[in-house]
Parts: C-alpha cells; structure tokens; sequence
C-alpha cells in the first residue's frame, strides 16, 4: 500500500509533496546513487566529527559483514534524537554502504519547510517514512510499514528502527519502554538480518552541546554496544497475528535489554580505568 495512496484527504499538501519527493529519491537509480553517496561520505564523518572523542564502541566484532545487496534491520534503544545516526555513522566508517533509512515522527520533518531542510541536511533524506502519532491518522502508519517491508525487500538497504517508539526519559537507560510491535510485523514480513544495540550518552537534543562537550573533552562518555544477529527461531515461518508480533517485538527488546545490562558494566570499567589514569 503507498503511503501516499492511503493518506488522501489526512496528508497536507506539503507533507504529500514531502513524501512524493522522498520516494522518487528510491525510485530513480541515479538520484538513489548520489543519496547513498552523500549518507557515506558526508553525513557520516559529520556525526563522527561532533562524538569522536567521546564514542566508545563494543564488541563490533558480533556484526556480520554485509555485501552491498544485502539488506539489513538495526533495533535500538531510544536515548536521543540521535541515537541511530550515532550507530550507523560507524558502520559506514567500518565499510557499510547500504542506504539508510529511518522512520520519524512527521511533526515538523514533514509538517514544515524547514523540517524537510533538516532531513535533507543532516541526514540525506534518512528519516522516512514518517510516523503519525495523531489517533486521526494512525491508519497511514500500516502504509508506512507496508513501504518499509518494500525498502527492506530491496537491494541493499538498511533499516534502523527504535522498537520503544518513543525516547526514553529514566535515568536509569536500561529501563526500556514497552516495545511496539510494528517491530515485530516488519520482522515477520522480511527476510533481513536484524541486529540489536544499545547505545547511551548522547544528549537528548541539543547538538551544539554535544559538539561542544566533544571538542573539548568534557562531554558525557558515549558507549555503544553491538549484539549478533537476533536468532528468531521458528517465529519468522509461523503464520501471522497480532500474537506472534509481540512475541517477535519481546525477543528484540529482550536482546536490547541484554546489551543495555553489558553496557552498564563497559561503562563503570571505563570510569575506573579513566580515573585510576586520569
């Protein structure tokens, strides 16, 4: 089902041109190849620059090697508005050349000029497709789910997702919200690897302080940790249901949950060792 089809009368003029613009982006080679090219070699060693100093990295060793056809799901935990750009930025510097996208919410990305600015700019277009939070329009996110199981039926695409839907605001990091079971129903209708992380450290919103604490040292440690590939088991061959969906959605944060508890760890490891060297 297109999005754009199924929005009719509930998308505003300018979040149907937002969406037509995005998709022609996918569905002309060309265009296709100068995104994937700019979310490599611009957009990446941006988000490098502005955490380079403070991004810790575990154990991406248990992240397979993926060919460039190859199509890829990434679950995360949700800390921050930057959370999977973080992520993928280092898989790109580690060899990935998959195009990255990821679903948003629409206020401002897609209600507004300026939003379209920003995805344009800072990401290259990798906020699709967008997500409503309006019980109105709630309708138009099964369209936009149906439009990510066909970018992940693609050559080469890659798929980050936050299952919590929403950014986590407990001290305490590895206390998840419930996860949604879109998740679940995007795993079910595909085939893709699917790699769990956690990652914590990164302000909530304000970028210029990231940046700033970065330059200077100073900033909040950033740890990120990568998990293997999920093992479904059986889940992916039964029929589907809402039932089955959350059983696949419980697996993914159950594997979120795991890396939250070994980052816990990494991080007061690396307090001790900064301080017994500091």
């Amino acid at each position: 089902m297109d999005l754009l089809a199924a929005g009719g009368d509930k998308l505003s003029a300018i979040e149907r041109w937002q969406i037509r613009t995005i998709q022609s982006t996918f569905n002309n080679d060309g265009v296709d190849r100068v995104v994937r090219f700019c979310q490599r070699n611009i957009g990446a060693h941006w988000i490098h620059w502005a955490t380079s100093n403070l991004h810790h990295i575990h154990h991406f060793e248990r992240v397979p090697q993926l060919s460039a056809d190859d199509s890829a799901i990434l679950v995360c935990n949700h800390r921050s508005f930057f959370d999977l750009y973080l992520i993928t930025a280092e898989l790109i510097r580690r060899g990935m050349t998959q195009r990255i996208v990821f679903p948003v919410r629409s206020g401002f990305f897609y209600d507004s000029p300026l939003g379209f600015l920003v995805n344009g700019a800072m990401s290259f277009f990798a906020m699709y497709p967008p997500v409503f939070r309006e019980a109105s329009r709630a309708a138009l996110n099964a369209a936009g789910l149906e439009e990510l199981v066909a970018l992940v039926g693609r050559r080469g695409t890659f798929v980050g997702i936050h299952p919590e839907g929403r950014r986590g605001t407990d001290p305490d990091a590895r206390h998840l919200l419930p996860g949604q079971t879109g998740v679940g129903r995007l795993v079910r209708r595909s085939t893709a690897v699917v790699i769990p992380a956690f990652t914590n450290g990164l302000l909530a919103s304000d970028i210029v302080a990231q940046i700033r604490g970065n330059l200077d040292g100073n900033g909040t440690p950033i740890h990120t940790v990568f998990g293997a590939p999920i093992d479904f088991g059986s889940l992916r061959e039964r029929a589907p249901s809402p039932r089955l969906y959350r059983e696949i959605t419980d697996v993914v944060m159950a594997q979120i949950a795991a890396l939250g508890e070994e980052e816990a760890v990494l991080r007061q490891e690396h307090a001790a060792q900064s301080k017994a060297t500091g």
